[in-house]
């Protein structure tokens, strides 16, 4: 037990450490943001996780800190495209596709019956669209593939096995032998959540 109490107590540390990288980062005072001990916190919160709690406080406080930390980083994530972008330009496309949204309900048909089930299970969204990625992609494809499957793990309540580094690595791998295979430039990719696993799928895109 004391041990398990010393494993949250660093988890909780390590937490508050990264959030104050980040601070200083978004403040200017580091150049670079801290992707390295964000890494090295996430592979501990994964070894965590795989860990059977019996005890219910320690259960309900890791289930708190992971809590709190995948809010930090939806936080980091909205800052680190406001940074890309430009404050006024993201809350100008935020705000379009709001009045967008708005609008589409309320012009939208009354909504069919729904669709009769079907043998698999797929929980993520069908109307998601595909993130195209073509030779020379400047790795935002990536990062909204990266946030997408960060977000359908949030769902299943587990952290994402693979790094942001990793992922691009497997983007890459896949793109080059769709190329190949159907002699086309640009590979759409998306992410589905089947039968409680997180995939990605590829397909080729003829332009």
């Amino acid at each position: 037990m004391i041990k398990e109490d010393e494993e949250l107590d660093k988890l909780e540390e390590d937490i508050r450490k990264l959030k104050t990288k980040y601070d200083s980062f978004f403040a200017g005072i580091i150049k670079v943001p801290p992707m390295h001990e964000r890494r090295m916190l996430e592979v501990y919160l994964h070894e965590l996780s795989k860990q059977k709690i019996r005890d219910n406080a320690r259960r309900f406080r890791l289930t708190q800190l992971l809590t709190r930390y995948n809010q930090f980083r939806e936080l980091w994530g909205r800052k680190m495209r406001e940074r890309e972008e430009g404050p006024l330009d993201y809350r100008r496309r935020r705000a379009a596709l709001v009045r967008k949204a708005e609008t589409e309900t309320k012009a939208a048909p009354p909504p069919l019956p729904p669709p009769p089930p079907r043998p698999r299970t797929v929980t993520s969204s069908p109307g998601d669209p595909y993130v195209k990625v073509t030779p020379g992609s400047n790795g935002a494809e990536i990062r909204r593939l990266y946030a997408e499957i960060e977000r359908q793990h949030l769902k299943l309540g587990k952290l994402p096995p693979v790094s942001f580094d990793q992922l691009a690595a497997m983007v890459q791998k896949q793109s080059e032998a769709v190329r190949s295979r159907y002699h086309v430039q640009t590979v759409a990719f998306r992410v589905e959540t089947i039968d409680g696993k997180v995939k990605l799928k590829a397909k080729p895109i003829q332009e």
